[in-house]
């Protein structure tokens, strides 16, 4: 039995049982990691998936226990190796992030442009997926933090931490009939085709609430996962644009016209999480100072303590978050 052994049956649990996908993540070839299953299987006298020909169809009950005590050690491995970074090289490592595209292109740089100025040896990781593939991979510890507005709620093991607050922006072309519509009402914008966000995307369901509470049905005619996109088919006249307002550059963006809609849809949360029981180096506590402000050693120390998210929502609740 070896380490290696331990990280590939936790690898292929989390990507679904594909030894293909897992292999991938790990930097190996498929048939490596179907030979060192099958020997760790041996060793242990116990089947640790069930196959059906060459696939692997479910984990089974003994492997549930075996993934577990797996996942421990391996956890308890890269505490310790974290330990003995943090005295022999308190300024270098790694940090991962998963994120979404929004968070990575509009308002993530300018923490990472600290923060690499600051810790120069320290290299950067970064990661973009969907909301629930952002919060799966820092649940299984394949990424240090995860940073995003939907989906982490669903994963315990995850301290999240509220970082701002944020709504959107219907964009047009300037000449757009809407920029004359004064109040702008939900009403006036469901007359036009909207282009916005995939679903469980950068607050989408906010989106989705506000309609239905009016009863009002949006004719979405396209949907994506990156804002630039969605600007880019809304130049071509597909409709208007539903994004963050961070998504609009008016530098950039001058072709364009964004119209507030804060007063249309509620404000949606970016939050970061992280595993429970990770150990945070001295720059990982720094990184989340550099992402917001306000959450602080104390703080991040506060809700790693909190027994479970309605806790960690209570510590928060007075805290005066940034709006964009």
């Amino acid at each position: 039995m070896n380490i290696q052994q331990l990280r590939y049956i936790a690898a292929v649990a989390d990507t679904g049982l594909n030894i293909s996908a897992a292999s991938e993540r790990l930097f190996t070839s498929q048939p490596g990691v179907s030979k060192q299953i099958r020997l760790l299987e041996e060793e242990l006298g116990v089947q640790i998936f069930e196959r059906s020909g060459k696939q692997l169809v479910r984990i089974t009950e003994a492997g549930a226990a075996v993934l577990s005590v797996a996942r421990r050690t391996l956890a308890d491995l890269d505490q310790l190796r974290r330990t003995a970074e943090e005295f022999s090289s308190p300024s270098r490592g790694s940090l991962s992030i998963a994120t979404t595209h929004t968070q990575a292109r509009y308002f993530l740089p300018r923490a990472v442009d600290r923060f690499t100025r600051r810790y120069p040896g320290v290299t950067l990781h970064l990661y973009q997926g969907t909301p629930l593939q952002i919060a799966e991979l820092a649940a299984s510890g394949a990424v240090d933090f995860a940073i995003a507005t939907e989906a982490m709620e669903h994963f315990e093991e995850l301290v999240m931490m509220p970082c701002y607050y944020w709504n959107r922006a219907i964009v047009t072309p300037c000449d757009h009939p809407l920029r004359d519509v004064q109040p702008l009402t939900l009403e006036a914008v469901v007359q036009y085709p909207i282009l916005t966000y995939v679903f469980g995307f950068t607050g989408r369901s906010q989106l989705d609430a506000a309609f239905e509470q009016h009863g009002l049905h949006p004719n979405v005619v396209f949907t994506a996962t990156d804002a630039d996109v969605i600007k880019t088919y809304v130049r071509l006249g597909l409709g208007v644009g539903i994004v963050a307002r961070m998504a609009y550059d008016p530098k950039v963006d001058t072709d364009l016209c964004a119209l507030d809609a804060g007063h249309l849809f509620l404000r949606s949360t970016t939050k970061i999480g992280f595993r429970r029981d990770m150990m945070l180096r001295g720059y990982m506590y720094d990184f989340i100072a550099e992402f917001s402000p306000h959450l602080d050693r104390e703080h991040i120390d506060a809700a790693c303590a909190a027994a479970n998210n309605m806790e960690r929502e209570a510590l928060f609740s007075n805290l005066d978050l940034p709006v964009l």
